[in-house]
């Protein structure tokens, strides 16, 4: 992950279908829709930044702003590879979870305004029982 600072801000926005990225996960997607393909080209024109939120319905073709949910992650774009057939294949890696706090007004892609959510912190002694329980499971 890259050493620079990660702000609030105005982000493209990629909605995603039947996945969810969370940060520090490296992950392939591919891109057809030609809103979704020019947020990705913005953001590689840019900081190679864009912000992941999933389709609340994964059946919608031509989502809204509504059709997406608000919280997502926000991800740097490590690697682009143009198809043949006009889509692209984005290699994203999630760096911080974050927050829509409003939709940019942007006919070409999603765009908006978010803000980094903190980072929660689970219950220790439940973290260290899950832990003691899969490694007996692993060794066993």
């Amino acid at each position: 992950m890259s050493t620079e600072t990660i702000t609030d801000g105005l982000y493209p926005v990629l909605p995603l279908r039947d996945i969810i990225v969370f940060p520090h996960v490296v992950a392939p997607l591919f891109v057809g829709r030609d809103k979704s393909i020019a947020a990705v080209e913005n953001a590689m024109s840019g900081n190679k930044k864009v912000f992941l939120t999933a389709q609340t319905d994964a059946l919608v073709d031509t989502p809204y702003s509504g059709d997406l949910y608000k919280v997502g992650t926000l991800a740097n774009i490590l690697q682009l590879l143009k198809l043949p057939d006009g889509t692209i294949k984005i290699l994203v890696e999630g760096i911080k979870r974050a927050q829509v706090e409003e939709w940019s007004q942007n006919n070409s892609f999603f765009e908006a305004h978010i803000s980094l959510l903190p980072d929660e912190k689970g219950d220790d002694s439940e973290t260290e029982a899950l832990m003691r329980s899969v490694r007996d499971h692993f060794e066993n």
